[in-house]
């Protein structure tokens, strides 16, 4: 079979997770979602749980002490499949 441009999408099933936060961090993700709606319009009235999935990625994203230690993990795993192609669909599916 001809390798494409694309590889092979990850795993995209959404993963239910359930947790519980303090009354002032639940204050702060509603005074967020607040923020949102109106930064982008009154017509955006996500849920505050709609918007958590993309606050965590986020900040996931921005800590650079944990994308350091994410890449090194890669790159040091034998046998890895996946490949920069990959990682971009990855990062670009939600």
């Amino acid at each position: 079979m001809a390798e494409l441009k694309l590889a092979k999408l990850p795993n995209r099933t959404p993963v239910k997770i359930t947790i519980t936060v303090s009354p002032i961090l639940k204050a702060n993700l509603d005074s967020y979602a607040e923020a949102y709606r109106q930064a982008y319009g009154e017509r955006e009235t996500e849920p505050v749980s709609a918007l958590i999935p993309y606050i965590l990625e986020s900040f996931l994203e921005s800590d650079r002490g944990f994308t350091k230690k994410r890449k090194q993990a890669r790159n040091g795993a034998a046998g890895s499949t996946r490949t920069p192609s990959s990682e971009r669909a990855a990062r670009n599916v939600s």
